[in-house]
């Protein structure tokens, strides 16, 4: 089965990025806007503090009328962060997603945080496994395979 570690495998995007607690919600916002990611992993250096999300933007701040640049990432982060380990298989990863209403979930082994995944690493590794499958059967249907 594939597990968390393939999946990381494949992102295109290297390593774990992260923000500072003392941030601003603007700076951070910034940093997902440049970098095209809908998290960042919340660190005081190697430390996990929280996670921060675009839904921690809209209902935290926008939502509540908040200036992004006078707020701070610790003020509004998600401090309640489940971290799997490399070794989880893809279903139980989507699983936890699920039932826990979450896009976005760090993953962490033995030396630390190794990235980040979220709900459309799933959906495009699943994209992709359906597609190859299309293939092969056509293939196999029409006798080249």
């Amino acid at each position: 089965m594939t597990t968390a570690r393939d999946l990381l495998a494949l992102k295109k995007s290297g390593g774990v990025i992260t923000v500072s607690p003392n941030s601003t919600v603007k700076d951070a916002a910034r940093l997902m806007y440049d970098r095209g990611i809908g998290a960042l992993v919340v660190a005081d250096g190697e430390t996990l503090k929280g996670i921060f999300t675009e839904r921690d933007v809209l209902w935290r701040v926008v939502a509540q009328g908040r200036d992004a640049a006078a707020t701070s990432v610790l003020e509004v982060m998600t401090v309640d962060v489940i971290v799997i380990r490399p070794d989880r298989e893809v279903d139980e990863i989507e699983a936890i997603l699920k039932e826990r209403r979450i896009r976005h979930i760090p993953v962490a082994g033995d030396d630390g945080l190794l990235g980040m995944l979220s709900i459309g690493d799933l959906n495009a590794f699943r994209a992709e496994a359906a597609h190859q499958k299309v293939e092969y059967l056509t293939e196999y249907i029409y006798g080249r395979a």
